[in-house]
């Protein structure tokens, strides 16, 4: 079965950066776009970014760009995050996804990043 599972999150001060990585396996990873998703307390789940299959083309939301950077190792069925220049407004649990809709509710574990 389709198994994603977070890690990297954590504690950072504002101006500080983190990798966030997503370990994939149960499918085909190469073949799949994959999606860095996030939720706030309180607040619904926003689409982050989105990495084709090869790798070649990301997309961004606008309140992360030029500031976080996805990518994959489909040699190591992995996702990645890595997050510069963090404002406290990123503090929210991170997730990986296979797609995303709005609307969507986070299937996996997650992983927490708090700037403070």
């Amino acid at each position: 079965h389709v198994q994603l599972v977070e890690s990297g999150g954590g504690l950072v001060q504002p101006g500080g950066s983190l990798r966030l990585s997503c370990s994939a396996s149960g499918f085909t990873f190469e073949t799949h776009t994959m999606t860095w998703i996030r939720q706030a307390p309180g607040k619904e789940v926003e689409w982050v970014a989105r990495i084709n299959s090869g790798g070649t083309r990301t997309y961004y939301a606008d309140f992360v760009k030029g500031r976080f950077t996805i990518s994959r190792d489909n040699a190591k069925n992995t996702l990645y995050l890595q997050m510069n220049d963090l404002k406290t407004e990123d503090t929210a649990a991170y997730y990986c996804a296979t797609s995303f809709t709005p609307g969507d509710r986070p299937t996996t574990p997650g992983t927490q990043v708090t700037v403070s």
